[in-house]
């Protein structure tokens, strides 16, 4: 089963653990239960609400459980998370391959995640009717270490192309750029709890190095998976108004719950990015050569035994 992927954005809420269940109450005189959620069943807390307060009691259990926790800020914007100090049975195994990885490995590896970065980016463009040309040849130049940088060649490319020529992203940004940076949010919590799942230290990155970045791994993990964002994002702006609101952060959710296509199958987002993360800890201890990207396209809605 899925975890969920739960978010306090109401201001004034504590929140407490009882018997299984993260406790949601209101503050204030007419103090009262407003909500509860199975700790089993959830796959990351974020945070994103003013006066809000916690017991440690809580922070413990999401950590027993893997589960991370976004503290977010102005226009959903990460300034923090809380993730476990232990994570799988061959944590510091993996951490002691990680750190000796060496440069020429990285670099192949990063290479792989900008070129099925670009694909992802060229099957957007296509869906929505845009040239994806120029994408597919920058994922075909790409070598190893991205040296020429094709990544970035390809987001001066790319977001004109989705978004119209006067778009820029810009994280202070509202409209289409607050729901680019919530569901960035979204995605990097998913992708934080995967790669501390899979034994690995999300500070010691592939090709994101900025000093102040404590998730540098995590947002090199998250990269090929950033266009399941932005297909979203461009869906809901030709269906009215760019809004951050229940509406619009549920679809951005529920996109993570969709299927994309790999080697093994028709899997959903939250395990792909699972996936990928674990091969990457067997590519570093050498039980595997190559990482397990999914193909190329646009997430497709989930389906469940009960809907065929």
């Amino acid at each position: 089963m899925l975890g969920r992927i739960v978010e306090v954005s109401n201001n004034k809420r504590h929140l407490s653990m009882y018997r299984g269940f993260m406790l949601v109450h209101s503050t204030g005189e007419d103090r009262q239960e407003v909500g509860r959620v199975a700790l089993d069943d959830m796959s990351a807390l974020i945070a994103n609400a003013h006066g809000l307060s916690y017991t440690n009691n809580l922070l413990v259990a999401l950590a027993e459980r893997g589960v991370p926790m976004v503290l977010c800020a102005a226009n959903h914007n990460v300034v923090g998370m809380l993730w476990p100090a232990e994570g799988h049975h061959q944590q510091a195994h993996r951490i002691e391959a990680q750190i000796a990885c060496s440069l020429p490995t990285r670099k192949r590896l990063w290479a792989a995640i900008v070129k099925a970065k670009l694909l992802n980016q060229a099957a957007v463009l296509a869906a929505t009717g845009a040239p994806d040309a120029p994408l597919r040849q920058l994922a075909r130049q790409v070598k190893s270490g991205d040296p020429e940088n094709a990544e970035a060649q390809g987001a001066r490319k790319y977001w004109g192309l989705l978004m119209g020529p006067l778009f820029r992203r810009d994280q202070q940004a509202d409209g289409v750029n607050a729901l680019l940076n919530y569901g960035y949010t979204v995605l990097r919590a998913a992708t934080a709890r995967a790669v501390v799942a899979a034994g690995l230290h999300p500070s010691l990155g592939l090709h994101h190095s900025h000093d102040n970045n404590a998730m540098r791994l995590v947002d090199d993990v998250m990269e090929p998976f950033r266009p399941v964002i932005d297909w979203t994002v461009w869906q809901l702006q030709s269906q009215g108004p760019c809004v951050v609101n229940a509406d619009t952060k549920r679809a951005l959710v529920q996109s993570l719950y969709q299927d994309l296509k790999a080697d093994a199958g028709t899997t959903p987002v939250l395990v792909a990015v699972q996936k990928l993360a674990t091969s990457l800890a067997q590519v570093m201890v050498g039980e595997r050569d190559k990482l397990e990207l999914p193909h190329p396209g646009v997430p497709q809605r989930h389906t469940e035994p009960d809907d065929e």
